[in-house]
């Protein structure tokens, strides 16, 4: 059934209590193009999730993943009934820190300790696409995937919760390179830097997906929210905190297990 389709962006997810849910991006004749409207509709995507649901797998219509924002808001124009760059920069400081964290909530729900999403990327992910495809916890990729940070090469840098995530997968000195240079990443390079976690023919990349999605869900939901808990939260504890939070999560695991749970 089909949850949400406005701005570009599809969410559907199957059944009464669907385990797996696919957000869909849909303007492929724009090679997914990104405006505030997308990210308007990518933010109530994740509010209109089912409780039911453990995988989001997010994919694109057409040839490109996503171009990233586009173009028109650089223009004096703007994209008509939205606020302009220009008009941003006019904000004060209040003004523009809350608009673009009103974006940048388009890009965080995807790595809430409940679900675990997967990106499958074919084409071109740039800017806002390559942010994108960085809020997911997994990616999938056909050999025609192309990765690039273009916003500092634009005089701005990243700010749609793109910088961290990019750190995590590849490492300050590579992520500093990869956004100031602004140039492609390509699948091959992505995966042997850790990127990509599977590169597959493009026509396979559907089936790989759903082979992915399958063994995500093999395991018992509480124990898979308790790891990624413990997993994302490891890069801010040093390794007596990290031991300690194993077991406080371990405990919980074994009073679940025999029953003893609050």
């Amino acid at each position: 059934m089909t949850l949400l389709e406005t701005n570009g962006v599809r969410l559907t997810a199957d059944g009464d209590a669907p385990a797996v849910a696919t957000v869909t991006l849909t303007n492929g004749a724009k090679r997914n193009a990104q405006t505030p409207g997308t990210w308007r509709a990518l933010a109530e995507a994740g509010r209109l999730l089912p409780g039911s649901v453990r995988v989001v797998v997010l994919r694109a219509e057409g040839p490109s993943f996503s171009a990233g924002l586009d173009r028109r808001a650089f223009t004096p124009e703007g994209i008509p009934g939205e606020l302009s760059t220009l008009e941003l920069a006019h904000r004060d400081d209040a003004g523009i820190d809350a608009a673009i964290a009103s974006y940048q909530e388009a890009f965080t729900w995807w790595r809430r300790n409940d679900l675990i999403s997967v990106a499958a990327v074919r084409g071109h992910a740039v800017g806002a696409g390559f942010q994108l495809a960085l809020a997911c916890d997994l990616r999938i990729c056909a050999p025609d995937a192309s990765f690039a940070m273009a916003e500092t090469s634009l005089g701005l840098v990243p700010d749609l919760a793109g910088t961290k995530p990019l750190v995590d997968a590849v490492g300050y000195a590579r992520a500093l390179e990869i956004c100031v240079t602004g140039r492609s990443v390509g699948a091959e390079e992505a995966e042997r830097i850790g990127l990509a976690n599977l590169v597959v023919p493009g026509g396979d990349l559907d089936a790989a997906v759903a082979d992915l999605t399958a063994a995500l869900l093999a395991a018992p939901r509480d124990a898979v929210i308790e790891t990624k808990a413990l997993l994302r939260g490891a890069a801010g504890r040093d390794h007596d905190e990290q031991r300690a939070a194993e077991r406080a999560a371990q405990a919980r695991r074994l009073r679940d297990l025999v029953g003893l749970a609050d």
